[in-house]
């Protein structure tokens, strides 16, 4: 025996990645035959092991080869766009009796994979390790029909019977658990929704055929609740000893309902679905499963329950072939619909918990994020605890140059040097145009206005600023005023507020609070909530740290304390910066400053491409949070991670970075 466990050790424990990999096809195998293949793999395992094979390097790889499966054009629910109901519906009217296949055909669960239910009945039992245990007993129930009856078509009954044998899980309660959840998280695909409703009105036959351990009734009721009532059978297989996967059921839907000319037998499963029911003599239309469909696309670098719940509803929403959505709606919706909802699940638990009077969403990221936090929780919205604000890092850094030289200097020069910005371009962002003569004149024609900025005048352009600093800045005299009389009416009444922006050093809530106290004495202390910070890439990574460190900065999705992995990969460089504002696109122009003209243009919605894809977007990601919202699935978890919230958006981003244009990542290192 102890001979047999240190052959066990050397040849499965040692190498982590080999336990894994012979665990996936040995447990639950039972069989002498299956034994032996198993066996066969983790020699082979072994063997290439030895030879140099060293398996994947982690959890990131997996994604880095999704990544490469994404679209480069195009939209992915077109890869599954059916013609519409009313066609298909039509088709079918040509046969006598038609049958639908139930789960992922009619139904969907909100998950990437129906087991994963098992992790919300093992919430309700309080069991550790339920749906590893629950796959277990049902395997086993499976195999010990198959000895007794010949088939495996097991019951709920019989696999509850060997929970409560061999794990102590009483029947009855672990049955009523089940069966609860399965109906109450079970929702109507919508396309075949709208097929069935046609065909019921046209007096059509249709029956549902499942091959399922739930009772028959438990199916029907979860049919009818999610709208599929006044079907003339449903067959569930467990009950009959019969199932599609070995034709049997069919034959048995053909003597209960009676022999019919012309049957179709519409579903998801190649052999059980279609080539069975071929077999069986009716006729087959395959329907895409959602989830098979999805999965080479979707993110697995995310928390088991969190993650298959995300990618259950995204599948289920983009490939069910109802319709076919732009790609700037698929962006909003696959990847940043999640992002949004976990920021704004971060917010409300941030100021629920701390002291805060107001929520300040930054224009213009915060446009989409206060749409959603308003759906969200709309007594806030209400009660007038959140509004959108002017403010922006350009007028920030104007604002605030008297207290942020330092910054405004490396705003505006420094992070632009070397790019093929003359410095007329640059004066006139920082809208000092009417001192160019003058720069001309005292420099000696050193510096021209129609120089390109860079490493080698950059610090001559500062000189020269520095040297009229008092007339520098009085060309924001008014802006400052401006800026005053606004936050004084946001800010009335209120000790404390909390600045909602995306990032990235914080820079943006930091100028906002030193303006409204430093400044203005409006007497009201400002918090960043910020969704990533400065990276391990940037020049300057520990730029917030005091701040995070003191709690004047919090960070959701990444920081040099939290989810490093993040921080370590992000890179502003690279453009992630920009993917990831991109997510929180605005039809609103950028704010520029507290000018008659620069406030106008930041509250009025633009025209034109641009502003087309960001209403786009927007859609994309309040679609998503309102199905995630609508779902009674969200009642079963807690708020969204940041590192799972990240995930999509990083898969995206690794995928398509080559699309990024290079005045893209200038625009964000400005």
């Amino acid at each position: 025996m102890k001979l047999r466990m240190k052959i066990y050790g050397m040849l499965v424990n040692r190498v982590p990645e080999i336990r894994k990999k012979y665990h996936n096809v040995r447990d639950g195998k039972t069989t002498a035959l299956q034994r032996l293949y198993a066996w066969m793999f983790l020699i082979a395992l072994n063997a290439a092991w030895l030879c140099g094979w060293r398996g994947q390097k982690g959890p990131e790889d997996q994604d880095e080869r999704t990544a490469k499966n994404l679209l480069r054009e195009g939209n992915e629910s077109s890869l599954s766009l059916r013609e519409p109901p009313e066609v298909f519906a039509k088709q079918l009217y040509a046969y006598d009796l038609v049958s639908f296949d139930v789960f992922d055909t009619l139904l969907f669960r909100p998950f990437s994979s129906p087991e994963d239910l098992f992790y919300l009945v093992g919430q309700k039992l309080d069991y550790l390790d339920f749906r590893r245990i629950r796959v277990d007993a049902e395997t086993k129930a499976r195999q010990e029909h198959q000895k007794r009856d010949g088939n495996s078509e097991t019951t709920l009954s019989e696999i509850y019977k060997i929970l409560e044998r061999d794990a102590g899980i009483p029947c009855e309660e672990g049955m009523r658990a089940e069966l609860k959840t399965e109906e109450e998280l079970c929702f109507a695909n919508p396309y075949m929704l709208q097929v069935f409703q046609l065909l019921k009105e046209a007096g059509k036959r249709v029956i549902a055929l499942s091959d399922m351990y739930l009772p028959e009734k438990a199916v029907l009721r979860m049919l009818e609740k999610c709208g599929f009532a006044g079907l003339d059978a449903c067959l569930v297989s467990c009950e009959y000893g019969l199932s599609k996967s070995e034709g049997g059921l069919y034959r048995k839907a053909e003597n209960l309902i009676g022999a019919a000319k012309n049957c179709v037998h519409v579903g998801d499963d190649q052999i059980s679905d279609v080539k069975n029911a071929v077999l069986a003599g009716w006729k087959a239309v395959s329907y895409k499963n959602v989830n098979r469909t999805g999965a080479r696309f979707r993110s697995t670098e995310m928390s088991a329950v969190a993650g298959s719940i995300y990618r259950g509803l995204v599948n289920a929403h983009i490939h069910n072939g109802l319709r076919g959505y732009s790609r700037d709606y698929e962006y909003g919706f696959i990847y940043g619909g999640i992002f949004v909802l976990g920021y704004c699940q971060f917010i409300h638990e941030y100021t629920s918990r701390h002291p805060v009077d107001r929520i300040l969403f930054l224009a213009r990221d915060g446009d989409i994020l206060k749409k959603v936090y308003d759906q969200m929780y709309p007594e806030e919205a209400e009660g007038g605890r959140t509004c959108y604000v002017l403010w922006s890092r350009l007028a920030a850094a104007k604002i605030t140059a008297r207290y942020y030289k330092y910054d405004y200097f490396r705003r505006f020069l420094f992070h632009k040097v070397n790019q093929g910005y003359t410095l007329e371009q640059i004066f006139r962002t920082m809208e000092l145009t009417d001192m160019l003569d003058d720069m001309e004149a005292r420099t000696d024609g050193k510096l021209h206005r129609n120089a390109e900025l860079t490493d080698r005048n950059a610090q001559m352009v500062k000189e020269y600023l520095n040297g009229r600093w008092i007339s520098v800045v009085s060309h924001y005299d008014s802006q400052m005023e401006k800026g005053k009389e606004y936050f004084e009416t946001i800010l009335k009444d209120c000790k404390t507020a909390a600045a909602v922006d995306i990032g990235w050093a914080g820079s943006g809530a930091m100028a906002l609070d030193v303006a409204v106290n430093r400044f203005w004495k409006l007497g009201c202390r400002i918090t960043g909530l910020i969704a990533g910070t400065n990276s391990a890439n940037s020049a300057e990574p520990d730029m917030s740290e005091a701040q995070l460190a003191q709690g004047k900065l919090v960070s959701y999705l990444f920081s040099q304390g939290d989810n490093r992995d993040l921080w370590k990969r992000h890179n502003a460089a690279k453009g992630d910066n920009v993917m990831m504002e991109n997510l929180l696109s605005s039809p609103f122009a950028g704010f520029r400053g507290f000018t008659d003209d620069g406030c106008m243009e930041a509250i009025t919605e633009m025209a034109g491409k641009e502003a087309d894809r960001a209403r786009e977007i927007q859609k994309g990601i309040l679609d998503y949070c309102r199905m995630y919202l609508e779902q009674p699935v969200s009642g079963y978890v807690g708020n969204i991670s940041g590192r799972d919230a990240a995930a999509p958006s990083y898969l995206w981003i690794t995928g398509n970075r080559k699309l990024l244009e290079k005045e893209d990542c200038q625009r964000v290192l400005a």
